[in-house]
């Protein structure tokens, strides 16, 4: 078992006793130790934590040092407070999924989440856009899949996923479930934590409106997404091309 020793940094302090810029509250230190403990895998996904309690004990801090890094983890989505039951590590289940990850929305108002049907797998070496998305070197390969995701069985998104290879070895010979995030931690142990967006207002090209049943031209929104791990790795640049006519981005803000 991995050892998750916190190491307490004692609070720094000037000659006039004032505290210096950039030390971490105690806190912060003990979420850190936490996040530790999801990257290698010692807080596996669905797992049900020890309680604040023990967690104080085991770390020698008080317990409301553990909540207050508790809460931060479960404000960001990585852990799942349940009423009388206790705290557990998030799982990337498509509820999760829909409402963290998933911004495009029927002009109904009703959040589903899309089918998925997969058009191609291949690797090959990394594009210029891929290298920078996913810090690759010139020489390294990426998993590409290409998928349609529908939503009341309309067509919506052309959507191209790429994978740094070594992260994911093997990925392109296995069966692609529509929840790919789920799959990334259960096989390879890879959590996303989060991810940056970049939207633009883009015309369809012959082939990407043929695989989405529409004219050459069309107006899409291209969402280019690059999710990142607990350790802040990008891990998956993903591009789609959306289809809007029945259908609108939406981002809570808070």
């Amino acid at each position: 078992m991995t050892e998750h020793k916190l190491e307490i940094a004692t609070r720094p302090e000037t000659a006039s006793g004032a505290e210096i810029l950039g030390f971490r509250p105690l806190y912060r230190q003990v979420k850190a130790n936490f996040v530790r403990r999801l990257v290698d895998g010692s807080w596996a996904p669905g797992m049900a934590l020890p309680s604040e309690g023990q967690l104080a004990s085991e770390i020698g801090v008080s317990q409301g040092t553990v909540r207050k890094a508790l809460d931060e983890l479960a404000a960001e989505n990585l852990l799942v407070r349940r009423q009388g039951r206790g705290t557990f590590v998030a799982e990337h289940d498509e509820q999760r999924i829909l409402f963290q990850f998933f911004k495009l929305v029927s002009d109904d108002g009703v959040a589903r989440f899309p089918d998925s049907a997969v058009l191609d797998i291949a690797s090959g070496a990394a594009d210029a856009a891929e290298r920078t998305a996913l810090n690759l070197q010139a020489e390294e390969r990426v998993i590409r899949i290409r998928r349609i995701r529908s939503l009341g069985g309309s067509p919506l998104i052309l959507e191209t996923v790429s994978l740094p290879a070594h992260v994911f070895p093997g990925l392109q010979d296995a069966s692609v479930p529509n929840n790919l995030y789920s799959l990334f931690a259960t096989r390879y142990g890879i959590t996303i934590a989060n991810a940056r967006e970049r939207l633009k207002a883009v015309a369809l090209s012959a082939d990407q409106a043929r695989h989405l049943g529409v004219a050459a031209g069309t107006p899409a929104l291209e969402i280019d997404r690059i999710a990142l791990s607990l350790d802040g790795s990008a891990v998956e640049r993903r591009l789609s091309l959306c289809l809007t006519e029945e259908a609108h981005y939406q981002s809570d803000l808070r």
